[in-house]
């Protein structure tokens, strides 16, 4: 299992911007590794991370930072970016789509969703862990539980 987690480490610290120990610990449930904090420093520790501005980097310096880092920090967090990192499911619901996130992880996720403007999207109501995404009709929020599952997925 440590061998599994370890691979899974590298190929998300080499293919995506992950920038504190929370949010690789998300994304490794995602994945379906449960792991503790305590755990998930030995880990690092052990792969022999390193963190900059860009976040975490993997020693032969693979992984996103330098450059490409700067220019993902210089704009605001995309909605893959929040629901790669709060992201839990998402359900129709009628004309709307119900987000459920990560405890705290509901307002960022509303605010990437106001802020990209999704034509699909009339507005956007979000508690501590649930976001409601209201649609103009049941087919486009359909649409948008579609889009949202497959970054979910992902």
């Amino acid at each position: 299992m440590k061998f599994q987690r370890h691979n899974a480490i590298r190929e998300l610290v080499g293919h995506s911007l992950v920038s504190n120990q929370d949010e690789l610990r998300r994304k490794l449930r995602r994945r379906g590794f449960e792991v503790t904090q305590a755990t998930l420093s030995r880990d690092i520790h052990e792969l022999r991370l390193s963190k900059g501005p860009g976040g975490y980097s993997l020693p032969n310096g693979n992984g996103i930072h330098g450059a490409a880092a700067a220019a993902i920090d210089n704009g605001p967090p995309s909605v893959a970016e929040m629901i790669e990192s709060f992201g839990l499911r998402a359900n129709q619901a009628m004309n709307q789509v119900v987000v459920r996130t990560a405890m705290g992880g509901a307002q960022p996720v509303a605010a990437a969703l106001d802020r990209e403007a999704w034509p699909e999207v009339v507005g956007t109501v979000a508690g501590d862990d649930t976001v409601l995404v209201i649609c103009p009709d049941p087919r486009r929020a359909a649409e948008v539980e579609a889009r949202l599952r497959t970054i979910l997925e992902s």
